[in-house]
């Protein structure tokens, strides 16, 4: 029989994903010994061009506030003096994809700490300049990482993230599902939750497969 893999699709500005991470952190600590753990950054809004305009800056800043009020996680609300930012999440996701070229297991440190950056301490990650600095924090060597980032393989695989999302029909950050060769994937959540339900779930799942 396979080994069971766990999918995490998931968006470093994505601000649910954000608050998802201690979550997602408890499943992996829990589980990660049954499963082979798998992130896929799902491009929440890769093709923005244009600076947010007042009434899409009221509507993300409502939605970081009912993220505060859901799971505790900390928020820098001075992002929202930021007037002409782009919210383009495509060069956050690159570096995700990037870390996971260089060092294969590393892209989970690499979405903590991009979420920690952009929410916590409201740090501009569509800078390519300060995801490198990022990368160098986590002892990436900061040349390295640049010329990986820059390199149009990993626009390439990036894209093909994107792609294996929209492919799936998930809509909706932070999504995880469960699944092997013989089972396919099943859905465990498209949206927020709590640790406790999806342990229940995971539980249940690896139960019927085993129970197979």
């Amino acid at each position: 029989m396979s080994v069971p893999m766990l999918l995490y699709f998931a968006d470093p500005m994505c601000s649910w994903c954000w608050g998802f991470a201690p979550v997602i952190a408890q499943v992996r600590e829990a589980w990660g010994d049954r499963f082979e753990a798998h992130l896929v950054v799902g491009g929440l809004n890769p093709d923005q061009r244009e600076p947010l305009d007042a009434r899409t800056r009221a509507a993300v800043r409502e939605h970081w506030q009912h993220v505060v009020e859901a799971t505790g996680q900390p928020f820098d609300f001075g992002f929202f003096e930021r007037e002409t930012f782009v919210y383009n999440t495509e060069p956050a996701c690159r570096a995700v994809v990037t870390a996971r070229t260089l060092v294969p297991g590393s892209e989970f440190r690499m979405l903590h700490a991009l979420h920690v950056a952009f929410y916590a301490a409201n740090r501009d990650v569509t800078d390519a300049a300060v995801l490198c600095d990022i990368a160098a924090g986590l002892d990436f060597d900061r040349d390295l990482f640049a010329r990986c980032f820059d390199d149009p393989k990993t626009r390439l695989a990036t894209g093909n993230d994107f792609m294996a999302t929209q492919s799936l029909g998930i809509q909706g950050f932070p999504a995880l599902l469960v699944g092997d060769d013989e089972h396919g994937l099943t859905g465990l959540t498209v949206g927020y939750q709590d640790y406790a339900p999806l342990a229940l779930a995971i539980e249940q799942w690896l139960a019927a497969r085993d129970g197979a």
